[in-house]
This record gives structure tokens, sequence and C-alpha cells, in this order.
């Protein structure tokens, strides 16, 4: 059976840049919304984990949707984050997302409820999409078990699919499990699974993934994208041993702070730094460890892109 069409390649889950006073730098994001675009994402899974959003209102986050918009961002590359614990505000977000044309939505569980079974979460996904009513809608599920403790099991899977099979097209796996990645991806091989860290990229792309939603796509897009457009080559087990040292270095850090501290040294741009609480500033000494280890790893924020056809 052939995959859903949808979303595919490198997708960035895009940091959100904060002013002093600690609102949205709405400039700065675009600005490196569009950059990550020219660097080789396919995508931006924009208001993820990595970008804060919970940190944020969802006035805040609809605002931002729209100055990527306004921006000259092509909406149907957007993948916004609408998933909160009230049903209310997740149709908000959502219906906001699906009428400014973006080209689907990354929908985390009720998450703050803890013991809730299979049919808890169901019947939220459910009334969610009925509350909508949109045959433009597309969802990716959101499984990070590490943040919400619970996640969308293989049966809860199949039955959003089997319920909305023209709504329900993907799934970012943000485990760190392969056994449950490979188990989606062997189970679902019509919806287009992403692992949520390029340590599994190569591998999920031999077994029928879609691409990565990763962090590190903030700071290192271009070799992700050079590991997508090459993965059936004999080079692409050195690029990905490549881009998992990249990885392992910085998932040594708080992962949001050391990004921006990355952003904000390779671009002289101190503003970058700023985090919401809680987040808090990485100490003189993390970073100079942490920039050591990126001048060991030859590490460059931008490189010469070639993209594959082009």
């Amino acid at each position: 059976m052939a995959r859903i069409d949808g979303f595919s390649g490198v997708i960035s889950p895009a940091l959100t840049p904060f002013t002093a006073d600690l609102e949205p730098d709405t400039g700065r994001f675009v600005t490196h919304c569009r950059w990550l675009l020219d660097q080789g994402c396919a995508g931006l899974a924009v208001f993820g984990t990595t970008s804060e959003a919970n940190s944020q209102s969802g006035s805040e986050r609809m605002a931002l949707l729209e100055a990527l918009a306004e921006g000259g961002v092509d909406t149907a590359v957007l993948m916004p984050g609408t998933g909160a614990c009230s049903i209310s505000e997740t149709v908000a977000l959502t219906k906001h997302a699906v009428e400014l044309g973006c080209g689907g939505v990354l929908m985390l569980p009720p998450y703050y409820y803890k013991n809730v079974d299979d049919d808890g979460i169901f019947r939220f996904f459910d009334e969610t999409i009925q509350r909508i009513a949109d045959d433009r809608l597309r969802v990716y599920l959101y499984h990070i078990p590490p943040q919400t403790v619970f996640g969308f099991s293989l049966d809860l899977i199949g039955r959003l699919i089997d319920a909305y099979p023209d709504t329900i097209v993907g799934i970012k796996d943000s485990s760190g499990d392969w056994d449950n990645m490979a188990a989606i991806l062997k189970a679902f091989p019509t919806i287009n699974m992403f692992p949520g860290s390029e340590s599994f990229m190569l591998k999920g792309l031999r077994h029928g993934a879609a691409g990565c939603i990763t962090a590190s796509a903030n700071v290192n897009p271009a070799k992700l994208r050079e590991l997508y457009d090459n993965w059936e080559t004999p080079e692409a087990n050195a690029m990905q041993e490549s881009i998992s040292a990249l990885r392992t270095t910085i998932q040594g850090y708080p992962m949001v702070p050391a990004l921006k501290e990355i952003i904000a040294h390779y671009k002289g741009d101190n503003a970058w730094r700023m985090t919401r609480p809680p987040f808090t500033a990485m100490a003189a000494a993390q970073i100079e460890k942490l920039l050591a280890e990126l001048a060991s790893l030859d590490y460059a924020l931008e490189r010469p892109l070639a993209l594959t056809g082009e």
C-alpha cells in the first residue's frame, strides 16, 4: 500500500526567540524560520517542545503563525503544535492553523492527567476532530512519553486511523525507543512516521520512515538534509555517524538553552540566549565546554547546501 501524501524530509521544530522582557521576538522568529527552509528543511514543526510552546499562550502562538504567513513563509510547509490539555484550546489552535492553510498539525495527547487509558485519549481526539469538522485537517500524532508519561499505543493509533483515515496521517515518535518506532513502521506503513531524533534517522529511512523531526535541525539543517538526500548511498553510514556525534554532544546539556547558545555564539547575536522560565541560562563553564566540544567536531552553523535534483 502506498504511503499517504504529506510531509517528508527534515522537519525542524523551530526555536522561539524571546525579547529581554520575555515576549516572543517575532522578527527573529520569522528570520530563523526562513533560514531553516533555505538551509534545506522541508518543513517546520513550530510550537513543539523545542519551541517552548507550552510556555506560550495560545494567542502568542497564533500571532507568531500569522507572522510567518505575512513574512512570506508558505503555510503548506508548517506543522504547528496544537495539542493542549484543554479541548477548547486544542480546537482553537487547530482551526486557526487549518484556516491559515498549514499542511498539518502536530498534536500532543492531553498530557496533564495521568492514568488515562486509550479510550480517554481516543475520546479527546474524536471530540477535537468532530468539533473542527474540516476536511483539510491533517493530524500528526505527537508521541513523547518522556514528557507526557503516556503516549499512543499501537492499538490506539490503529483505532484513530480506522476512524479518521484521511485525517490521522502521521506520527512523530520522540520516545527514544527504536523498537517502538519499528513497530509503528511495520504496523502502519501508509502513515508518515518521523523519528524525533536524528540518531534514528538513517535506520528509520531504511525501514520506511518519512524523514525526521528533530530539535538539532535548528543548528545542523544542511547536514541532516544531506543525509536525507543520500541515505541510499555508500556514504550514508559516515553521514549518520557525524550527525549522531553532534546530537550526542548537544543532548549532554539542557537541550533548548544549548541550541539557543549555539545560535547566539555562531551568529554573534546574544539576544538568542533568552529563554522563558522555567529554563535558565547555561553557566559560563558549561558554555565553554560545549563550544570546545563543537570545535572538536569541526562544527559550523552554516554549510554549503547542494540539493539533490537541483
